[in-house]
């Protein structure tokens, strides 16, 4: 199993698709999952609910996806935040022998011209989004077992770079 943190626009979702392709594994994104069973949009559940009880979704969502099959799998941008969320990352390799959390690396500007102004991004909106990115670079960190830097890659390229990444914990 593979699971891939990191900001919005790190590229989890189509480096996941990449990655799951080449090593004969389903792909999972929770956000798609949680979209799946809720029935809503990821946007209209921060509306109507709010982040604190769309991260509670998305834990339940992130701990049934460790639980289930070998997959590749991408958590959403936030997921980290969530203390239960961070614990069951952390126990994971216990848990799961083999199984790591890569960090795929992108800072704010190379984040933001990526997703652009995507409606069915939430935090777009957020005034504090830098805040936001500077809170959760050390709880991505906690989390990874491995780090892949993003800037200047093309997806493939990033995927070529979680999977030859040795036991340094970055990417060469």
């Amino acid at each position: 199993m593979i699971v891939l943190v990191g900001f919005l626009g790190a590229g989890k979702t189509t480096v996941g698709r990449l990655l799951a392709a080449r090593l004969d594994l389903p792909f999972r994104d929770a956000d798609h999952v949680l979209v799946e069973r809720q029935g809503r949009s990821v946007a209209e559940v921060f509306a109507a609910d709010g982040e604190a009880a769309f991260r509670t979704l998305e834990h339940e969502v992130v701990d049934d996806l460790l639980a289930g099959e070998d997959a590749v799998v991408a958590l959403g941008g936030g997921a980290v935040e969530h203390p239960g969320t961070q614990r069951s990352l952390a126990a994971l390799p216990v848990r799961r022998p083999g199984a790591e959390v890569v960090l795929l690396e992108v800072d704010l500007a190379e984040a933001r011209a990526r997703v652009g102004d995507d409606p069915g991004r939430p935090m777009l909106a957020r005034p504090d989004l830098a805040a936001v990115h500077a809170r959760r670079l050390p709880s991505f960190a906690r989390v990874a077992s491995r780090v892949v830097a993003t800037a200047g890659r093309s997806p493939a390229e990033v995927a070529d770079a979680v999977l030859r990444a040795g036991e340094t914990g970055r990417d060469a």
